[in-house]
């Protein structure tokens, strides 16, 4: 488009300020668009964020926020965005957006990069026979209440968040640095038994910062007699949400503290005028898929594209199409028997060169 001019922006430029209204404004934009993202990960890993602007005339027409991940002895690489299921460019319109995502490629030469990868999604709700195997996002829409939210659910759903509060479980909403202690516990133990590296309590305390400062965030603590079981961890973006991390402790999932965690973020959301909720990241047909599922959520595929150094051979990214293999089978045995200190220190050290 002839008419576009572009700039780049870094993390403290004061400029952020407006292209943060623009992402909350816009009905795609979403909580990791915001500068708060790209300030936590260059708070706790030290990789430096810019976003590309796009203008037409004097008005913002679009931006698409870029992080340079690098790995040891590796040139670094553009990525929208490390840590998270989306990023990609946010435009008016999308010959804007197709424009900022070719600007980003032809400026990979000129300034040393590896290569590119954005994270976006398809848009609409996809025909669930073209999603096997596939990588999705799983939106639900909320209504204006917690109790119409409640009536919505099926007969089935209902009693079970009803079971969890019958077990004697409570909830707990905390919007500061006072719950990430019990947060980090639940959420490393649980990494651990998964057999993967945890990102460091550091990374917990840099996406509280940022994204607390402007109340764009809150944890969800489940208890059991006072002890923390379950917690979630949900960003905020105008009238949109989205759950990055949620965990419980596999000995206590037989009182069901997934379903009243759940119902305690949703029903939260509803009451803050919240209207979409985003539940992350699934592998269509896989057990947490189903989980979302129940709930009402629908699924939309992610497509993630990988672009080299010269800004050519555009290839599916192996996140967004699902997978797995021998030997990630292997390095997650090993790590499910290391003593939890030492998994979370490696983990913190290790996690910061994981992209996902």
């Amino acid at each position: 488009m002839n008419d576009l001019r572009f700039s780049t922006l870094d993390n403290d430029d004061p400029g952020n300020d407006a292209l943060d209204a623009f992402v909350r404004a816009h009905p795609e934009g979403n909580a990791y668009q915001l500068a708060a993202w790209r300030r936590a990960v260059a708070s706790a890993y030290g990789y430096a964020g810019r976003v590309l602007v796009a203008w037409q005339g004097s008005e913002l027409a679009g931006m698409l926020p870029l992080c340079e991940f690098a790995r040891p002895l590796s040139r670094p690489r553009w990525i929208s965005l490390p840590f998270c299921d989306l990023g990609g460019p946010l435009a008016v319109s999308g010959a804007v957006a197709e424009a900022l995502a070719a600007r980003a490629r032809l400026d990979l030469g000129t300034q040393g990069a590896a290569g590119l990868e954005l994270r976006c999604s398809a848009p609409g709700t996809e025909d669930e026979a073209g999603l096997e195997g596939r990588k999705v996002r799983m939106l639900l829409g909320l209504p204006e209440s917690a109790a119409a939210l409640m009536q919505s659910y099926p007969p089935k759903l209902r009693s079970q968040v009803r079971k969890a509060e019958k077990n004697g479980l409570t909830s707990e909403v905390i919007t500061g640095a006072a719950g990430i202690a019990e947060f980090y516990d639940i959420y490393s133990r649980n990494m651990r038994r998964l057999g993967s590296p945890p990102h460091s309590r550091a990374w917990f305390e840099a996406v509280q910062r940022h994204y607390g400062a402007a109340g764009d965030m809150f944890m969800v603590i489940v208890r059991h007699e006072g002890k923390a079981v379950g917690a979630g961890w949900v960003l905020l973006c105008g009238d949109k949400a989205v759950i990055p991390w949620a965990s419980t402790l596999a000995e206590f999932n037989s009182l069901a503290p997934n379903m009243l965690l759940y119902w305690a973020i949703q029903s939260h959301l509803c009451e803050r005028g919240v209207r979409q909720f985003d539940f992350g990241r699934s592998t269509f047909g896989e057990g947490t898929y189903k989980f979302k599922k129940q709930w009402g959520a629908l699924p939309v595929a992610l497509d993630w594209k990988e672009w080299d150094a010269q800004g050519v051979a555009a290839i599916a990214a192996p996140a967004a199409k699902g997978g797995g293999s021998s030997l990630r089978a292997l390095i997650e045995s090993a790590w499910q028997k290391l003593p939890l200190p030492v998994a979370n220190s490696l983990g913190g050290r290790l996690r910061r060169y994981i992209t996902l």
